[in-house]
């Protein structure tokens, strides 16, 4: 299964990954997060480094933030031209059919948060020293560009919610709900695989372990 968690800056992608996913084995639950791309990422088509952190099979993988980002920060910053990245939702809806084409399951939320909400969560992290490590006064530049973001959002949403891979916007300011609602879609959607676990190898009825 690959789980995939988008949203502005203070959105919660963090901590709806340690309050929600810490139920899961972390031997079987790769987290993977994707910031800036380095030069040899670079080098390559924008997906490539997006495959190569897919989910193997038994797994459960996390994206903190995804290959979305090339429709969304490149779009708001206009890194590429919209010529560009415009084509780049059916290339994903592409790559994403691929995925569940061969056995995995995709689950996309988009974590949703208002604008006041986002300044109380930079103030809080400001205010809070221990907390501080998370601001960045980057953080005030990019939240210059909410109606930006916002927009990129929408369409990104629109163009790439798809039957073999959806997105779930779940309403965010309040964390207890955030962490309710992902947790119900997950369970529900990890109950419709019917897991199992593997089969028992052949051993001997009789084998005595001394």
């Amino acid at each position: 299964m690959l789980v995939v968690l988008q949203g502005i800056d203070a959105a919660g992608k963090d901590g709806t990954i340690n309050k929600v996913m810490e139920a899961f084995n972390p031997q079987g639950c790769p987290v993977s997060s994707f910031k800036v791309p380095s030069s040899e990422e670079l080098a390559h088509d924008y997906l490539w480094r997006i495959h190569k952190k897919t989910p193997a099979k038994g797994e459960i993988g996390i994206f903190n933030r995804s290959h979305y980002e090339d429709v969304l920060v490149v779009r708001v910053h206009d890194l590429v031209p919209k010529s560009v990245w415009s084509k780049r939702y059916d290339q994903i809806n592409d790559f994403e059919a691929t995925l569940a084409a061969n056995g995995t399951t995709i689950v996309k939320f988009f974590l949703s948060i208002d604008r006041d909400e986002q300044r109380k969560r930079f103030q809080a992290r400001y205010d809070d020293p221990t907390k501080r490590w998370k601001f960045s006064m980057g953080d005030l530049d990019e939240r210059k560009r909410w109606d930006d973001y916002q927009a990129a959002f929408d369409e990104a949403l629109s163009k790439t919610s798809t039957d073999w891979a959806p997105w779930y916007v779940i309403p965010a300011n309040h964390k207890w709900f955030r962490n309710l609602a992902v947790s119900t879609i997950l369970a529900e959607t990890m109950a419709a695989l019917k897991p199992a676990y593997p089969a028992e190898p052949d051993l001997p009825a009789d084998l005595v372990i001394e």
